[in-house]
């Protein structure tokens, strides 16, 4: 993990030599769900020694369909949130969507993410800075890795230094994505960790319905390039059931195959370290 997130409050496992992990449900269903993909997460984090932050978003405001599953409620999906920290010792990160959101994310989670979408929102970017949380900017699909130092300098003037960037793929004709690697170096030159989505880069937004698809399958494949190329480390959402996922189901990883993948990624990882 890159020296540069050794702070993230809670942090476990940061001299293991392996990459950061987020993780979790693309977004809080049930306090149910939560807690089993917390609790098996946990458990993988301390088997492999990853540090790990537990991720779920409070709520979804960029669904295609209006009549999408969007949340439970704001306070009570955060409440959740908090809960899941404080039960398992482990830092939570959620997105934010508006920068009148920022305070109140803040006050129950220890990393602020900004959507890909949202990647450009000044005031977004500032209003998230000045909550001096860790912030997880998306790179959104429509832009280089070059072009996220942007984003980045927007924070640091708040005086924040605590930002990490995360790629989930580029724009690739109307409904598809492709991973360009060359910006997980690039971004990398921002002196931020650089971490992988290795679920949404494998959407396939807007299909028939308004309902993305996605292709989990490849999800080994784009993660074990990652950790090839030097990312700091891997996004994944992951879910009990995804068939019956409220969101995002069609790209995420079953819980029960996350063991077999972090087992092979963190081998990947010992062979990478080894170059060094």
């Amino acid at each position: 993990m890159s020296d540069a997130a050794k702070n993230i409050p809670g942090i476990r496992f940061s001299e293991s030599g392996n990459f950061l992990l987020l993780s979790g449900p693309c977004v809080i269903e049930s306090e149910e769900i939560v807690f089993e993909t917390a609790e098996h997460l946990v458990f993988l984090s301390e088997k492999y020694r990853i540090p790990f932050v537990f991720k779920s978003s409070y709520r979804k405001a960029n669904r295609s369909r209006i009549d999408s599953f969007a949340g439970i409620g704001d306070i009570k999906a955060l409440k959740i949130l908090a809960a899941v920290r404080d039960k398992f010792s482990v830092p939570v990160v959620t997105d934010i969507h508006n920068p009148d959101e920022a305070d109140m994310a803040a006050e129950y989670a220890d990393v602020l993410q900004i959507p890909a979408f949202l990647c450009r929102q000044t005031d977004l970017l500032v209003a998230a800075g000045k909550t001096g949380k860790w912030i997880n900017i998306k790179k959104g699909q429509f832009l280089s890795g070059a072009s996220m130092r942007f984003a980045v300098d927007k924070v640091r003037e708040t005086g924040n230094n605590n930002i990490m960037l995360t790629d989930r793929g580029n724009t690739f004709g109307y409904q598809d994505l492709i991973v360009d690697f060359r910006n997980i170096p690039t971004m990398q030159e921002t002196g931020v960790p650089v971490i992988m989505d290795i679920t949404h880069s494998l959407q396939e937004p807007n299909q028939a319905g308004g309902v993305s698809g996605g292709r989990p399958g490849m999800i080994e494949t784009i993660g074990k390039a990652a950790i090839s190329v030097g990312a700091d480390g891997i996004f994944i959402e992951t879910h009990p059931d995804p068939s019956v996922a409220k969101s995002d189901g069609a790209n995420m990883l079953k819980l029960s195959e996350m063991d077999q993948l972090l087992y092979r990624l963190v081998e990947l990882r010992k062979t990478i370290n080894s170059f060094k």
